[in-house]
């Protein structure tokens, strides 16, 4: 209970009130019960049962979508709570590293009630490549939290919905269609799909068959005129043509269809809370392929590895076998902010540290180049 302390007319008064304090305190004390703290408390085992953290996963099932893409479905140990457009982060060793990148979630979020939680994946890059390669049912895999913010917000978004999807950015309106149609969700989803042949589109048929009147799936493919199909990119005409008033953009796709989807959406002066764009993982950097040597604290340990001009730092210590902390491995969550002790260094796009990394002295290795031989501290992953 609050105390409640009363004005008194003479300052000598609160020196009076300062004299009891320690007796006041002690009274207090011997009321209190002798009753041992509980070990546990109903909050902690809340918290552990929606962030389990990382977690085992058992790969049940793969199917095929398209020529190079796949899904991925795991069983979880226990229910996988996410909102629908959020991403998990899917990891395992391979060869003497461990790797791990993160994938927009494309099953709905009532299905992971039931333990069971789907990504898909399409076949560029070094660990989708393997993991469409090499994974096979039963195999053991790591998931990491469900994270991010690309999600419907009742409150800042309108209830009008268009999304903007190129390739495989469909996944997470996938999510979110299906979370529409089962009614964990709420608000009215136009999706306008964009790929280059009609072979290209995932989950076509399923997307067919969740279309009602709060779900309107376009296809637009740029490199084939068919009938029933829109064709060209998603541009501000297109986008007109099936939305009005005021609406809420979401866009995921490669970075190409964001700079062009800039230009086009500028034409509409919406404001900035009503568009919202998936970030993309950093890729290689178009420089000269200089090398660096990285010295990287972790713990107790200190390693000395190679690193590249053209690659992320995270990149680096991952070739070496480190297994440093990462998620969206696009600077936006902050995951893997590690100190900077010396050296120079480049940042892939806009620089997304917050402000006390800033004034610390923190880097975000996931979208850091090396521009010099640098030395940090990594937290354990």
């Amino acid at each position: 209970m609050a105390y409640t302390f009363k004005k008194q007319i003479f300052g000598f008064m609160d020196l009076l009130r300062f004299k009891k304090l320690v007796p006041n305190r002690r009274a207090k004390l011997a009321e209190g019960s002798a009753k041992p703290l509980p070990v546990s408390y109903r909050v902690n085992e809340t918290a552990k049962i929606l962030h389990p953290g990382f977690q085992k996963a058992e790969l049940t099932e793969i199917l095929l979508n398209t020529p190079d893409t796949k899904t991925y479905v795991f069983k979880t140990k226990s229910p996988f709570y996410f909102r629908a457009g959020q991403y998990l982060t899917v990891g395992c060793k391979v060869g003497d590293s461990y790797v791990s990148r993160p994938y927009a979630i494309s099953s709905a979020p009532k299905a992971a009630l039931q333990n069971t939680v789907a990504v898909t994946v399409k076949k560029c890059g070094f660990f989708s490549g393997y993991l469409f390669d090499e994974a096979k049912q039963g195999d053991i895999l790591t998931l990491g939290d469900p994270s991010g913010e690309f999600c419907y917000e009742p409150i800042k978004d309108s209830r009008q919905v268009v999304a903007l999807a190129g390739g495989s950015g469909i996944t997470p309106f996938y999510s979110m269609a299906q979370s529409i149609a089962d009614g964990t969700s709420d608000f009215d989803l136009t999706i306008l799909y964009g790929a280059k042949t009609e072979q290209d589109l995932i989950f076509r048929s399923e997307l067919d068959a969740l279309a009602s009147d709060k779900i309107k799936v376009v296809y637009v493919l740029s490199d084939e005129k068919k009938d029933g199909f829109e064709h060209g990119f998603i541009g501000a005409d297109l986008i007109q043509k099936y939305a009005s008033g005021d609406f809420t953009v979401m866009m995921c796709g490669p970075q190409a269809m964001y700079a062009f989807a800039d230009k086009e959406l500028a034409k509409f002066h919406l404001p900035l809370r009503r568009i919202k764009k998936e970030a993309n993982c950093v890729g290689v950097r178009d420089v000269a392929d200089k090398k660096y040597k990285l010295t990287v604290h972790m713990g107790f340990t200190t390693q000395t590895v190679d690193a590249s001009a053209s690659e992320t730092i995270l990149t680096a210590m991952e070739r070496a076998g480190i297994n440093a902390p990462s998620k969206c491995r696009a600077g936006g969550c902050g995951f893997c902010h590690s100190r900077l002790v010396v050296g120079q260094f480049s940042i892939a796009g806009a620089d997304k540290r917050r402000l006390a990394d800033l004034k610390f002295g923190y880097i975000h290795p996931c979208c850091t180049y090396p521009d010099s031989d640098m030395e940090i501290v990594v937290p354990k992953a």
